[in-house]
């Protein structure tokens, strides 16, 4: 299962070949790693780490994924290698780059890699003592990566699936973004016409821990109905979010839905049909 609980990962830090992740987004994601982290965590960016970002983002949109070499090459930097295992979290419950972290290693072909559920928060509340000292890098030889091994969906299979109603197509923005009421982030508000709103807030219970396996399973099944996971598309604004809910398919034992990497930020900068409203 790709969630890990605050106490296994309390009991797992320190172990042999447990490599720590901590990943976060926004403008200060660096200050705040370097402000207080879990012992033994390195630090992964979104900007930078977990993007390779255009100056276009019509191109792939906000958060392009970085090139393979250069994926691979940071994780052999953070001494990770195919047979490590790998716990990452982020300040946001890993609802941010923490699960989009998860996604990219499995698409790699990682087996070993789990989000803490309840992120750094509940790492804190359960006895965990934030340090400011940063682990020396291992500069171990780069992860050896081929492809991506995940599916993933162009613009093009999107929107070919959104008119199909043998594919669903998971918006899982806020709904007030996928109603158009507002648009925060990008140019224009909306969502891509045929979509489905199941926000990513959605998964988690009141305490911001996720949703049991089996409530998830129920959740998503119902929306899925007699549907392959193979033809589930899930995006966001910028395939960050998605995998969020792509994570918690997984919890569910729901496996093999792709993302959609572009998301709402590519979709809306390529003269696209966009709707409002509910459908």
């Amino acid at each position: 299962m790709p969630l890990i609980s605050v106490s296994e990962a309390l009991a797992d830090i320190g172990e042999k070949n447990i490599v720590i992740v901590d990943a976060r987004g926004g403008a200060d994601a660096q200050a705040r790693y370097a402000s207080g982290h879990i012992e033994g965590a390195y630090f992964a960016d979104l900007e930078t780490d977990l993007s390779n970002k255009k100056q276009n983002a019509a191109d792939g949109g906000r958060h392009p994924l970085p090139d393979l070499k250069s994926f691979g090459a940071f994780l052999g930097k953070l001494g990770i290698t195919p047979s490590s295992e790998v716990i990452v979290y982020d300040d946001k419950g890993g609802a941010n780059a923490a699960a989009r972290f998860w996604w990219m290693m499995k698409a790699i072909g990682h087996q070993g890699i789990y989000v803490i559920d309840g992120g750094l928060q509940a790492m804190i509340i359960a006895g965990a003592v934030p340090v400011t000292t940063v682990p020396a890098f291992k500069n171990e030889k780069p992860y050896p990566t081929t492809a991506w091994q995940s599916d993933i969906a162009t613009m093009e299979e999107v929107a070919k699936a959104a008119s199909d109603p043998s594919y669903l197509v998971i918006d899982v923005r806020e709904n007030y973004r996928f109603r158009g009421e507002s648009e925060p982030i990008d140019l224009v508000a909306g969502h891509i016409p045929g979509a489905v709103n199941i926000p990513y807030t959605t998964n988690l219970d009141a305490d911001g821990s996720f949703l049991s396996a089996d409530a998830l399973a129920t959740k998503y099944k119902d929306a899925i109905g007699n549907r392959k996971p193979e033809k589930v598309i899930v995006h966001c604004g910028s395939g960050v979010t998605a995998c969020h809910t792509l994570l918690a398919l997984e919890e569910a034992e729901i496996e093999g839905a792709q993302l959609y990497v572009g998301s709402w930020s590519e979709w809306s900068r390529n003269n696209k049909p966009m709707a409002t409203g509910d459908k």
